[in-house]
């Protein structure tokens, strides 16, 4: 039986709960980052991100999948950019003619194009801003993500010379503020041989040659934005570079209603002998150029290299050995290269190569050190991951050293030997996930995993077949995984879309699974309530 995990829940003791201390295994082995470095300004976030779980749903939520969203966002410009440069004219005397053309017919084609292509140039800038934030205060700059931290940092400046280049070729007032609050900017650099400021000190139009610049710029940007956001996901397995169908219809749908209800319109004609006046300013994008005009070009200099440096400096902090988790390791005798270890994980920490025994066609796993996360999925993966092996010894062909499979089994031996009740539960919870401590009774079990991934399904037939009346796995929400593809792998094993399954012949109403993020802890005690009414009603 599956019962998703009631929306929008808090932390709550669950009805039935003793006093009496529970049989646990101990993960004491946590990812470094998994201590939040802001943990009130996390816990805030997470409050909301909840209250928009009940409205939207978790799988629409957009909280939960920003960077998703930053990709349909860039997907939108490039269409709709791709569609405005067919009918734009790239000469400095017709730009302005040739876009305030479709500004004329909003609801056209060329109008909605128009308006849609700025408006998902804002919504790339809030969801990316957004994405930074919610990753900043869960502490994903270290360790195995620095990668992925950095290559977000660098996409940054690329993003701000992308957007902002876009409105110089409207070439309208406020296009012709934009270029020349650069150009004055831009000058402040030593390095430059000539200002570029000198471009617009005549009163006459801007010659074709810097237009073509400006053209150049607004196309050049975004190719390396695109081959950037490439690199930022190589060392990320199955990235979401799509939303949810729901929230990214929601999304597409809530940009071509703005666009028809309040389209973008130019401001009037550039005027290189009039400075601009009484302008909308797409605060979005264009915030720096009011501020250096308050503050002056130095400031705004001085603003942006502390923001740059905040980005970039926090992945070189130190970080003691003892906080590092200890990563996967490969016991050549019991791998047999099946590459299970290698779809599943979610880092893209495993390579496969030849195997030392020389035999030919042979593959073993090889796990790199600086990439892996601690996670333990790729242990859940593995074939050789079974209780059902004969020995007192159980070695697998790829396990964690802080929790492997062998102890869990024998944990798992003892503690259901140690329950009481007649329908005694065994709960794999994810350390990562939910507060476990409202599931202690005395007829529950509770083994904390490094992810509810690192669970070999023939585990949860082990354990009902070794005395537990029922099972209870518990995961994170799967938009809302630490190791991002655990709690889906969980379901997919589980529910026997994905190998290693879950076999058929185990009864369905004796498991559960139930996501539940940090501050979700009552959609536990929930189920465990509800797994015990369905256990009730079975006859043994």
């Amino acid at each position: 039986m599956w019962l998703p995990a009631p929306e929008g829940q808090h932390d709550g003791a669950a009805a039935g709960a003793t006093d009496r201390p529970t049989p646990t295994a101990d993960v004491s082995v946590r990812l470094p980052g998994a201590d939040a470095p802001f943990p009130r300004a996390l816990a805030l976030w997470r409050r909301v991100e909840q209250v928009f779980d009940r409205a939207f749903g978790v799988r629409a939520n957009p909280l939960r999948q920003l960077g998703a969203l930053g990709f349909l966002a860039f997907w939108l410009l490039a269409i709709s950019g791709i569609w405005l440069y067919a009918v734009f004219d790239t000469a400095a005397a017709g730009a302005y003619a040739s876009i305030e053309a479709l500004s004329r017919q909003p609801a056209s084609v060329g109008g909605l194009m128009r308006s849609l292509h700025r408006y998902a140039t804002d919504a790339l800038v809030l969801f990316t801003t957004l994405h930074l934030l919610r990753e900043a205060l869960l502490g994903r700059w270290r360790g195995f993500r620095r990668f992925s931290w950095w290559t977000g940092v660098a996409l940054l400046p690329l993003l701000a010379v992308s957007a902002v280049g876009g409105f110089w070729l409207n070439w309208d007032r406020l296009g012709q503020y934009s270029a020349i609050a650069t150009a004055e900017w831009l000058d402040l650099i030593p390095l430059l041989a000539q200002p570029l400021a000198r471009n617009f000190l005549g009163t006459g139009a801007v010659s074709d040659r810097l237009f073509s610049l400006f053209v150049f710029v607004h196309l050049g940007a975004p190719l390396l934005l695109l081959f950037a956001l490439w690199f930022h996901v190589q060392r990320i397995t199955a990235a979401a570079v799509f939303p949810d169908r729901r929230l990214g219809l929601g999304t597409l749908g809530t940009l071509l209603l703005l666009s028809l209800v309040q389209p973008v319109r130019g401001q009037g004609a550039a005027d290189l002998a009039e400075a601009p006046k009484q302008m909308a300013l797409d605060w979005f994008v264009l915030a720096l150029h009011p501020l250096a005009d308050a503050w002056g070009g130095p400031a705004a200099w001085g603003v942006v290299t502390v923001a740059m440096a905040t980005l970039v400096l926090p992945p070189l902090w130190p970080t003691r050995r003892s906080q590092r988790p200890p990563v996967a390791v490969v016991d050549a005798a019991n791998c047999n290269g099946c590459r299970r270890c290698f779809a599943d994980c979610p880092y893209a920490a495993i390579t496969m190569a030849p195997h030392p025994s020389g035999r030919r066609g042979r593959e073993i796993a090889v796990v790199d050190a600086d990439l892996g996360a601690g996670c333990g999925i790729c242990a859940g993966a593995c074939p050789s991951s079974t209780p059902f092996r004969s020995g007192e010894a159980l070695h697998t062909g790829i396990d964690m050293p802080q929790l492997p499979v062998g102890a869990l089994r024998r944990r798992m031996r003892e503690g259901v030997a140690a329950l009481s009740g007649s329908r005694p539960i065994v709960a794999f919870t994810c350390a990562e996930g939910a507060d476990a401590a409202v599931l202690a009774a005395d007829d529950v079990l509770v083994l904390p995993l490094l992810c509810a991934a690192q669970l070999p399904p023939s585990f949860v037939e082990y354990a009902l077949r070794d005395g537990a009346a029922g099972v209870l796995v518990a995961s994170c929400q799967d938009t809302g995984c630490a190791y991002r593809l655990g709690a889906r792998w969980t379901q997919e094993r589980l529910a026997g879309a994905r190998e290693p399954h879950l076999r058929a012949q185990v009864p369905a109403e004796r498991v559960m699974l139930v996501p539940a993020d940090p501050g979700q802890a009552q959609a536990l005690g929930e189920a465990l309530l509800a797994l015990r009414r369905i256990l009730a009603q079975i006859k043994d």
